[in-house]
């Protein structure tokens, strides 16, 4: 029976509910110190003097570090590696005097306790000399300069068809900065060994992307230095690139030879990267049928003054339709915060709202029906490439979302349905995601006692990557679920890219199914030493039961061939590389997302009555996880519709609601009914899976999907977001 596709219960889920799984937080040892970050509560400028002596004068307080006496870093601001680093210096903490951000760490203050250290950090007192600085994007617009990105060359004569079309849409579209806020803070427990060397257990979404940057800052030699991140309580990107509790830990446990905890509160985790704030400036237009002649997409996105962090916003305007005239274009500004960082759907979830709400505003000047235009103007081609995809079952998802929604039932004039004094609107929007695949490494090793462990360094920071490589595990070597355990987060262990882009599954996934199919040949090969026949058999005449090789009337169990090597464990390590037959073609993700609001007349409010999400993503590996990685996506997307946003005070350049009282994300009472769909899709050209990943394709489109119904029921077009009750009550007393 096929492994692949079914519903699988979390292989973690009774480590995880019982508490028995340990975060990086979590570590017990004894004498352990604990770690309290100091943070700047200016925007920039230097500081002059730091005064630590009441702190250090409390019983328990063992050292306050700074600027002045870390312990040393090797090279300059410049040279260290990050996989998702931006152009430009990166930040390191403690680095010297300079104040680059307000909320930057400038001090850690290590204690026998946690409430000690953050008591003491209190008494410390910073001096400074303030630069002139600004922290609002509006207000820096004039400083707007072109993204280091390599965007799609523009196709067409855009400004020729726009002119001469017979429709137009000309629009902007706003979005808010957002901070990820996963339930576990970020936290670093590193272990001090005794021949100085670290075992880290830290919050990440890639181990051996932290090892490499901790040994190239500080001047470690790899092997000194082990990363874990067995278990990680959400990241949603804030775990792509260390975060600077990471170096203050590393850094107190090499000065006081000693182990070392940092773990950042909740406030403090808004002051490293988030999801930019963006201006996108949207023209459309079609012919008096409906087709589009002419997109043009202008996004501008903030950065910091020190990285040009830039997010790939605007590109899905140009592959998601057919349109044979496309400019495309992006540029940052400058200002006094810290460096944006990818969050889930990376300038998708951003450029997807431009793009399908301005569809919307299309299709209503063409008087077509929403999907109805959206059908006309499908492509089979990424056009930004010039490569055909090698599957795109949109108009499936179009096609199943409309019967299941029931969108027969909506009316194109706005206010046309209602609920007593609730109007009632029905809206819809595209999504599409790359299906990437990275090179990734996995280790099968089958002991003595016939169990099968499958290690690979990528981590699961929750979105149940155990389970499926479980699956594909299983599937591979042909044997039950129950046998088999995966070893991840550990940068000892094979090579694995970052977890991030939805390409865990193909790529590691890819390395585990070689890499157990590879353990096969190896099996063969041992069965030849102990049965001489078996060395004239190839692997397709026999056959792999849950415990033996079959040939014939012949068969060897397991551990009988592990026994027979003479060796703990028969292993194989596979290096996985995406196929050369992906190169002819652009892969994607797609879905169709159709939401029902009500919208109070008089109040204003706004609910989400019904969510139905339609997926094209290949094979599900397993449609139970998978089923729970769109229900939070599609969540998110209505907290990006109506609820999400970090406000800054631009007086101080300090976010202000920091905390989950006030930074306004969904909660039970804001969700209704949610249909998530998978559409039947067989991709032979994405990988040897045919799984294209559904981490991020949830959350695409959503929040569009909920501003067009909210145009449907209002007749108000919000563009700036999140839609919050007062944008839609400007104006007139009732809506």
């Amino acid at each position: 029976m096929s492994m692949l596709g079914k519903p699988m219960d979390r292989v973690d889920g009774v480590l995880k509910v019982t508490g028995r799984a340990r975060y990086a937080g979590e570590y017990p040892e004894e004498g352990l110190l604990y770690g309290s970050v100091v943070s700047s509560t200016i925007a920039s400028g230097r500081v002059l003097r730091i005064d630590a002596s009441a702190a250090l004068a409390l019983p328990g307080v063992v050292e306050v570090i700074d600027h002045g006496n870390r312990p040393p870093m090797a090279g300059d601001d410049e040279q260290y590696s990050d996989e998702d680093a931006a152009d430009g210096k990166p930040f390191r903490p403690l680095y010297n005097d300079r104040v680059l951000y307000n909320g930057q760490p400038l001090a850690l203050v290590v204690a026998e306790n946690l409430e000690l250290a953050r008591h003491a950090g209190s008494l410390v007192r910073i001096e400074y000399v303030e630069h002139p600085w600004s922290s609002d994007l509006r207000a820096e617009l004039g400083n707007a300069e072109p993204a280091p990105a390599e965007l799609p060359e523009p196709r067409g004569d855009f400004d020729a068809a726009y002119a001469a079309a017979a429709y137009q849409v000309h629009a902007t579209y706003e979005t808010p900065a957002e901070h990820h806020n996963p339930m576990e803070p970020h936290a670093s427990t590193v272990f001090y060994k005794a021949d100085g060397s670290l075992e880290v257990h830290d919050k990440t979404q890639g181990t051996q992307n932290c090892q490499t940057y901790l040994c190239q800052t500080l001047g470690l030699e790899k092997e000194k230095v082990r990363v874990l991140a067995a278990f990680v309580g959400g990241a949603f990107g804030s775990g792509l690139r260390p975060q600077y509790q990471l170096p203050l830990a590393a850094m107190a446990a090499l000065k006081l030879r000693r182990s070392v905890r940092v773990t950042l509160t909740r406030q403090q985790m808004f002051t490293f990267g988030y999801r930019p704030r963006t201006v996108q400036h949207l023209r459309l237009a079609s012919d008096a049928g409906g087709k589009l002649v002419a997109v043009a997409h202008h996004a501008i996105g903030q950065t910091s003054r020190f990285e040009k962090f830039t997010e790939h916003v605007v590109e899905w305007s140009g592959m998601l339709y057919h349109c044979d005239n496309v400019k495309l274009s992006y540029d940052l500004v400058p200002v006094d915060l810290y460096t944006p960082l990818d969050m889930r759907a990376p300038g998708a979830a951003l450029g997807l709202i431009g793009l399908e709400c301005a569809m919307d505003e299309l299709a209503e000047q063409v008087k077509m029906d929403p999907v109805t235009f959206r059908e006309l103007n499908f492509s089979d081609h990424n056009q930004n490439e010039g490569k055909p995809y090698s599957s795109k079952a949109l108009i499936a998802c179009y096609s199943e979302g409309k019967a299941r929604f029931n969108w027969a039932r909506r009316k194109a004039e706005p206010r046309s349905l209602r609920n007593g004094r609730k109007l009632v609107g029905l809206g819809m929007a595209g999504g599409v995601w790359e299906a990437m695949q990275m090179p990734a490494s996995a280790k099968a090793s089958l002991g003595k006692d016939g169990t099968l462990t499958v290690s690979t360094a990528t981590t699961d920071i929750g979105t149940g990557t155990y389970t499926a490589l479980t699956q594909i595990a299983a599937q591979a070597a042909g044997m039950p679920p129950e046998r088999i355990t995966i070893k991840l987060g550990d940068s000892s262990l094979p090579k694995a890219p970052l977890q991030g882009g939805s390409f865990t599954i193909s790529s590691v996934g890819t390395a585990v199914q070689q890499a157990c199919e590879a353990l096969h040949k190896q099996l063969l090969t041992a069965a030849a030493s102990i049965d001489p026949d078996f060395a004239t058999v190839t692997l397709e005449r026999v056959r792999f039961t849950e415990s033996a090789l079959v040939w014939g009337d012949k068969q060897l169990s397991f551990t009988d061939l592990v026994h027979a090597s003479a060796v703990e464990a028969i292993e194989v390590q596979v290096d996985a590389q995406p196929d050369k037959k992906r190169e002819q073609f652009s892969t994607a993700t797609h879905s169709a997302v159709f939401a029902e609001v009500e919208v109070d007349e008089d109040l204003g409010t706004v609910h989400v009555t019904r969510v139905v999400s339609t997926v094209a993503a290949g094979k599900v590996v397993n449609p139970k996880t998978a089923h729970s990685q769109i229900l939070g996506g599609v969540v998110w997307g209505i907290g990006m519709a109506l609820h999400e946003e970090t406000l800054t005070d631009h007086a101080f350049g300090r976010h202000m609601n920091h905390n989950l009282a006030e930074y306004h994300i969904p909660v039970q009472a804001d969700i209704g009914q949610i249909d998530v769909v998978f559409v039947d899709e067989e991709d032979t050209v994405v990988n040897a899976l045919g799984s294209k990943g559904v981490g991020e394709i949830g959350l695409v489109g959503v929040a569009a999907a909920v501003a067009n119904a909210i145009y449907n029921a209002t007749g108000k077009r919000v563009r700036d977001f999140p839609i919050t009750l007062d944008k839609l009550l400007d104006g007139p007393a009732h809506l």
